[in-house]
């Protein structure tokens, strides 16, 4: 499932931050974990060809040496590695290695070298999670943390189902996770309150019509968890909430739950809309505060490039 894992670092601490959960979900999945760093080529400096060769090399050695160090340590904890160095923008230079390489989990950082900030992720975060055709894990930055000492294990794994079949491709992994780290699974729905845009306050049959769908969709969820809870082994709790706002109660969920680890699929109901994800794992990715890991089905149709990106590569003769 995970058999090759990316893990892009740049060198910062808070980009370390992501090889606890690197190790507890390579020793999951008994994965190799391939390290890569890139050398940032500022686009100024390609343009104008003028990159010092003494600081570049200086720079590269410095890299290798750190990239190793690391390397010790992962494979101190029993970890199969190997490492590499690019050169170019770290975004393009960090999928196309996914891709080219089969890697089928990208472990990234939220925040690295450029700091903490208001966004809930980095600029090369997002556009690596926009653009990539494989599952991404996305590990909130913190302080830096003793690597495996006693060892990372996930204790409640929360799993938003919309009641799509293709958003159940997250449960083998989530029940995987779960036997190894003995950890407990919530599956969660949230019944959405359907939206009454009217110039005038809905009349009550609005209302008791709008709490008819409400309570017949409640019905439906419980049911549909209740018959996957029954199919899954060890300990796995259901939950059904009402909200209208979906992005906004599992926020609260994960909260109310003290869940340490999210996963969820890229697509389920909201499968056709624009764009690599939907609105609720969109925000969920952007705004969260708990490690989240976005499962992609099998081999994905590369994302056509926005208009400004197409631009872009144009000026620059791509």
């Amino acid at each position: 499932m995970f058999d090759q894992i990316l893990l892009p670092l740049d060198r910062s601490p808070l980009a370390e931050c992501v090889l606890p959960h690197a190790i507890a979900v390579a020793r999951t999945f008994e994965s190799q974990i391939t390290l890569l760093h890139v050398m940032d080529t500022p686009r100024e400096a390609r343009w104008r060809r003028a990159m010092d060769p003494l600081n570049w090399q200086i720079r590269k050695a410095e890299a290798t040496a750190y990239l190793s160090e690391v390397e010790l340590r992962l494979q101190a904890a029993g970890m199969l590695t190997e490492a590499h160095i690019l050169e170019g923008i770290a975004a393009e230079q960090v999928i196309g290695f996914a891709d080219t390489h089969a890697s089928q989990l990208i472990i990234l950082s939220s925040h690295g070298q450029s700091g903490l900030s208001d966004w809930g992720v980095s600029s090369v975060v997002q556009k690596i999670a926009q653009r990539a055709r494989t599952s991404v894990m996305i590990v909130r930055a913190a302080q830096p943390v003793v690597l495996d000492a006693p060892g990372l294990r996930y204790q409640r794994i929360l799993v938003p189902l919309d009641g799509a079949p293709r958003a159940e491709i997250i449960l083998p992994a989530a029940i995987t996770l779960a036997r190894a780290h003995e950890a407990q699974i919530v599956l969660a729905h949230i019944v959405q309150q359907p939206a009454l845009p009217r110039r005038t306050p809905p009349s009550r049959e609005d209302v008791e019509l709008a709490d008819q769908l409400v309570a017949r969709n409640q019905a439906e969820a419980t049911q549909y968890l209740d018959q996957l809870r029954s199919r899954l082994a060890g300990e796995v709790e259901t939950r059904v909430l009402v909200s209208e706002h979906l992005a906004a109660a599992l926020h609260e969920l994960v909260a109310q739950e003290k869940a340490d680890l999210v996963l969820l699929s890229a697509h389920g109901l909201s499968s056709q809309i624009h764009g690599p994800y939907g609105d609720v794992v969109n925000n969920l990715m952007t705004n969260g505060t708990t490690p989240l890991v976005i499962m992609q089905e099998g081999s994905q149709t590369p994302t056509t490039p926005t208009p400004i990106e197409a631009a872009n590569d144009e000026s620059e003769g791509r």
